[in-house]
């Protein structure tokens, strides 16, 4: 698996066009994306690139990172791999609700005592 660069402090307006065209001033970019937020579609002010040839992350990384890119002095690192988080679990309360962590969540009746 090739490893990707992590970029990030972009403005606004860096579409992945943008962010592409930046570093194919390096090498030949396989890929560049802005990540958007699912609800608005606006930037999240991240992305990832990844070269052709993976010697070019050193030189962007040496060459890129600090620099403008739209109005912005961007940041320009090795992405990490995500981490591997635990499944939560749903437990069924007993008057049926479910709960997570132990937590109530509100869906349970409660009875009155009076």
């Amino acid at each position: 698996m090739a490893q990707n660069l992590f970029i990030g402090n972009l403005a606004y307006a860096t579409n992945d066009d943008s962010l592409k065209a930046h570093f194919a001033t390096i090498g030949e970019v396989s890929s560049a994306r802005v990540v958007t937020d699912r609800e608005t579609g606006r930037s999240r002010g991240f992305g990832f690139v990844e070269f052709a040839d993976e010697a070019n992350n050193q030189k962007a990384i040496d060459e890129l990172d600090g620099k403008a890119l739209d109005g912005r002095d961007i940041k320009v690192i090795l992405a990490q791999p995500k981490e591997a988080r635990p499944r939560r679990e749903f437990n069924r309360d007993n008057n049926g609700g479910n709960r997570s962590n132990g937590g109530d969540n509100g869906d349970a009746f409660r009875v009155r005592s009076w």
